[in-house]
Order: structure tokens, then C-alpha cells, then sequence
């Protein structure tokens, strides 16, 4: 029986990058996965590298490209000749990216050494992991000192739209289509729904989403989501909102679905295809034997404390299978944490502080609280915004919509919240996390020098507008 320090069951963001702080600090680790792609080859990287956030990335950069040489070049005088489509070299190079990042992954457990198993592991008593091959073979057991459970999270499934894998979809069929459906249906508008329904609008297909919830993206702040779904109706995106999808009929030819729309009144909405994107679920079932003694919640999370720790000994579990933001960076944070416990070192993560993004035309990004959650918690606050319309950079990329918001305590000017909508903001909401990981005030922001002219700026006339000083807007009374 082999035996390991640490053994790490799932190697997605949270497994894989838990095995290699492991590694990485003395520990004899191996990790287990089950992992198998559509032709049957085993790769690491869980569901975030091989079918979603990384190669939905690649098709929302190349669908937005395929949409600027078409509509977007000729305000910059620049005039473009027909522009065909080739699907297959999209698919081709999501297929690259994604090859690459997922070898780039088994070269460092092999820097590393660590031992990768491909195949299913189930906790079993004493801290002991069977594996059982996804190919042929016995399974085998490892004998673990820790074991860390990453095992993910796989889509909602919803008896009114049973997947079948060709004409209904979950996220990861939606990635494959062959070609461009003529009209597509998403049942859910969330960050999965957006995205993949911002995919094959780009490519030609008339999309329609049919959102259960009554509000538009009610994690979100709603003066930024506000200016979000106008921008995504403007471009084509046919999003219905209160929408409670009740059936659906399946043929070759296409789906029938039936909703009931805000009204409550029936409808019925014909597609070629249909995408769920109604949530993800964890990955739970089969993951302790039976007489494994592992506390989940009511939802079917695995149960632990503020430190990542299970209801059973030197077992800690993390990631998508845990409460908390299903994101893979909050996921791969708390590995690198519970690989430094393990080693006795503090590991830490804040959780108020993990930003979030919706990888759309323009993006939306956002880390900390919204107007909304600050008024039920009875939290006096200041607010400054500054729309994209008044940056010199944004209106030289030509990407004039969107805004910056940010919330700070009335009291002490802390930050509470800062929420982006518009061009590069999956990139701009790092700075407000940093102020905040430092416990920042909106003053911070205002005082520290931007380059000129950036996007950035826009952050910096938010800032100053908290305070009502703003330069190059007019300031709120």
C-alpha cells in the first residue's frame, strides 16, 4: 500500500493547486482525478480547464474578434473586406489552449513529484483513498496522513429539460456545437448563461435566455446590473426575465419549450438547440464509503469549520465542494491555505475580498458588498461612480460604456464595495482588491497616482467622487 503525507482527491483549481503548496513544502503528496474528456483521454485541470472558464475564455476572445472585423472596425477607418467564419479553427484552438494549460499542469506534478492517479477516489476509513481506475484494472488503496477533498461540482440538472447531448446541452455541450445554431435557447441568465449565450450571438445565432429570478443578476449591485442588461439587449441578446421554464419536447428538428412568463401567462419558445445553465451542484455522491462518518449540509456540501477542516480528523475539504463562491480562484486559495495548516504554517483566506466576473462584452466585476446588502445591514455608506464616457481611454478604444462604483463606509471611508462594468474590468477590480485585502479607505484610491490615460483612471475619479471632488465629472450634491 502506498503511503502519502498528503492525498488530494480532485485536481482542479482547488485539488491541483493544493498538491503542489503540498509538494512544495516537503510533503509527500499525491492526487487523484477523474477526469475524462469527450474522446475518453484523462487530463488534469477539472472542469475549469477542460470544459469551463479557460475554454469558454477562448471562445468569448474569438467570437468578439470574429464581431470587430465584421461591425467594429470601420469607426476607426479602418474597412474590411468579407469575413467568413471558420468554426473548426475556433474549435482547433480552444482545443490547443486548453492541451496546453491542462500538459502545463502534469509537468509541474512531475517537478513537483507528485503522484497523479487517474481514476475515482472515495475516502474510506482511517485517512485511507480508493482509487479506481478509469480504465481497466483492481483498484488500489493509498494510506494518507491528511487527506484534502477537491472533488468539484458538475451542472444542475432539471426534470423539465432533461440533457440528452445533442439538442439540450449543459455548459460543456454548449462549448461544441458543430455550428452555429440558428436560435438558441439558454435556460438561465446568470455568469454560465451570459457568457455562452454572448458566444453564439457574436457567431450569428438569435438568442433568447429564460431567467427564473424576477431581478437581473441580483448577486450583482443593481445600478451596475442595470446598465449591464441594457448593453446586453442592445447587442441582441434576448433576455427574459421571471420566466419559469415548465417542459420541453426534444426532436431532431429542434426543442419546443414551455415557460410561463412574468405574467404568469404559458408560452412557448421554438430553438434549434438548448443550453441549461440553471447552476452546478457539488460533486459529493460516492465520494466517502458508507461507513465514513463525513458531514455534509443540507445542499450536499461537505460540512467544515473556518479552516477548511471536515467533521473527521486530518480531512479538509475545499473548492467548488465547500460553501462559498463557486470560483476557481477562491478554490486554488483555499488549497494553498490548507496545504500551509498542514505544514503548520497560518494559512489564510478572505473571504470577504474575492472578486468575482462575468467574462461578457463589456465584463462586470465586482469584490465586496453591494448598496443593496449594505441597507439591510443597516450600514451607513458614501458612494462615488464615474461612467466610462468620461475617460480619454476608454473613448479612444472606442469602449465609451460602463462605470465604475464604489461604496465606503460614511464613518471611517473603509471600502466596502467596488463594482465595474465595462471594458477591462476583470482586470481593474485587482487594484480595489488589493486596497481592500489592505484594508483600504476610498482616500487610499484617491490619493495614489494613476497613469494618464488609462482605464484605471476611472477607478481613481470613482474614488474622488466618494467625496464628491471628482475632476473631469460633475459632482453629486
Amino acid at each position: 500500500m502506498a503511503k502519502y503525507d498528503v492525498v488530494v482527491i480532485g485536481a482542479g483549481p482547488a485539488g491541483y493547486v493544493a498538491a503542489i503548496r503540498c509538494a512544495q513544502l516537503g510533503l509527500r503528496t499525491a492526487c487523484v482525478d477523474s477526469w475524462r474528456n469527450h474522446d475518453g483521454g484523462h487530463a488534469l485541470g477539472g472542469t475549469c480547464l477542460n470544459a469551463g472558464c479557460i475554454p469558454s475564455k477562448v471562445l468569448l476572445e474569438s467570437s468578439e474578434l470574429y464581431q470587430q472585423a465584421q461591425h467594429g472596425m470601420a469607426e476607426h477607418g479602418i474597412t474590411v473586406g468579407e469575413v467568413k467564419l471558420d468554426l473548426a479553427q475556433m474549435h482547433t484552438r480552444r482545443r490547443e489552449v486548453v492541451e496546453a494549460l491542462t500538459g502545463g499542469i502534469a509537468g509541474l506534478f512531475k517537478t513537483n513529484k507528485i503522484d497523479a492517479y487517474a481514476g475515482h477516489g472515495q475516502l474510506q476509513v482511517n485517512n485511507r483513498v480508493q482509487v479506481t481506475p478509469l480504465d481497466e484494472g483492481e483498484p488500489q488503496v493509498l494510506e494518507a496522513e491528511h487527506v484534502i477533498l477537491a472533488s468539484g461540482s458538475q451542472p444542475v440538472d432539471i426534470s423539465v429539460a432533461p440533457i440528452n447531448g445533442e439538442q439540450i446541452v449543459d455548459s460543456w455541450g454548449a462549448l461544441e456545437f458543430p455550428e452555429v445554431p440558428k436560435r438558441l435557447g439558454v435556460i438561465g441568465a446568470g455568469v454560465i448563461g451570459l457568457e455562452l449565450g454572448s458566444v453564439w450571438r457574436r457567431l450569428g445565432a438569435e438568442v433568447v435566455l429564460l431567467e427564473a429570478q424576477p431581478d437581473f443578476l441580483s448577486l450583482c449591485d443593481q445600478d451596475v446590473a442595470a446598465q449591464a442588461l441594457k448593453s446586453y439587449r442592445r447587442q441582441g441578446l434576448d433576455i427574459r426575465l421571471g420566466c419559469r421554464v415548465t417542459g420541453s419536447h426534444a426532436t431532431k428538428r429542434g426543442v419546443t419549450v414551455q415557460y410561463q412568463d412574468a405574467e404568469e401567462q404559458a408560452q412557448e419558445l421554438k430553438v434549434d438547440r438548448l443550453i441549461v445553465s440553471v447552476g452546478r451542484r457539488p460533486c459529493t455522491e460516492g465520494l466517502a464509503a458508507g461507513d465514513v462518518d463525513l458531514e455534509l449540509d443540507e445542499k450536499g456540501y461537505v460540512d467544515i469549520d473556518a479552516n477548511c477542516r471536515t467533521s473527521l480528523p486530518k480531512v479538509w475539504a475545499i473548492g467548488d465542494v465547500v460553501r462559498g463562491p463557486m470560483l476557481a480562484h477562491k478554490g486554488s486559495e483555499e488549497g494553498i491555505a490548507v496545504a500551509e495548516r498542514i505544514a503548520g504554517q497560518p494559512g489564510h483566506v478572505n473571504y470577504d475580498a474575492i472578486p468575482s466576473v462575468i467574462y461578457t462584452h463589456p465584463e462586470l466585476a465586482w469584490v465586496g458588498r453591494t448598496e443593496a446588502q449594505l441597507q439591510r445591514a443597516g450600514v451607513d455608506y458614501r458612494v462615488g461612480t464615474f461612467p466610462y464616457a468620461a475617460s480619454g481611454r476608454a473613448l479612444a478604444l472606442g469602449e465609451k460604456e460602463g462605470l465604475v462604483k464604489i461604496l465606503a463606509d460614511a464613518a471611517t471611508d473603509q471600502l466596502l464595495g467596488v463594482h465595474i462594468f465595462g471594458h477591462s474590468a476583470s482586470e481593474m477590480i485587482a487594484e480595489a482588491v488589493v486596497a481592500m485585502e489592505f484594508g483600504g479607505s476610498s482616500e487610499d484610491l484617491a490619493r495614489t497616482v494613476h497613469a494618464h490615460p488609462t482605464l484605471s483612471e476611472a477607478v481613481h475619479e470613482a474614488a474622488l467622487a466618494v467625496d464628491r471632488r471628482a475632476i473631469h465629472i460633475r459632482n453629486r450634491r
